[in-house]
């Protein structure tokens, strides 16, 4: 299983959807964790393939967005909406656990892959906000230690 992360602000995921088994057009994404919320839901269902998986897990853009029940049922998609912050210190724990057992191993091996832009010096600081605030980037914009830039 091929498995990486992308930041998809300004890329277009729209243009690259693909053609479907069923003759649809169905977008590459088996699943996507969306930390960004309101109007990515359009996009995000949009990019995922059939039998795809959205969990919104933020809502830093907003509470609401469209959602076009047509293309969720012909792809057999599932949307599903979750938050650690109404869970209680024991649960949390719990599921930080999981992730160590079960998610770490995959980051480790390279099996799940963070994509990094670009990395900024501390120094710098200033112009990650501005990068990142101007998008047009293709995953994540990391901040380090001056010490490591």
């Amino acid at each position: 299983m091929d498995v990486s992360g992308v930041n998809i602000e300004g890329c277009g995921l729209r243009r690259g959807s693909r053609l479907g088994l069923d003759g649809r057009r169905h977008g590459p994404y088996d699943v996507i964790l969306d930390v960004v919320g309101g109007d990515y839901l359009e996009r995000d269902v949009h990019s995922l393939a059939a039998d795809g998986r959205l969990v919104v897990i933020g809502l830093q853009k907003g509470l609401e967005g469209r959602l076009d029940l047509a293309e969720i049922v012909f792809k057999r998609a599932s949307v599903h909406g979750t938050t650690l912050r109404t869970r209680s210190k024991e649960h949390k724990a719990e599921i930080v656990a999981e992730v160590q057992k079960n998610v770490w191993p995959m980051i480790e091996n390279g099996t799940v892959q963070l994509v990094v832009d670009q990395t900024v010096s501390m120094a710098d600081a200033a112009e990650g906000h501005r990068l990142m605030e101007a998008g047009g980037h293709l995953g994540k914009i990391l901040l380090v230690n001056d010490d490591d830039a």
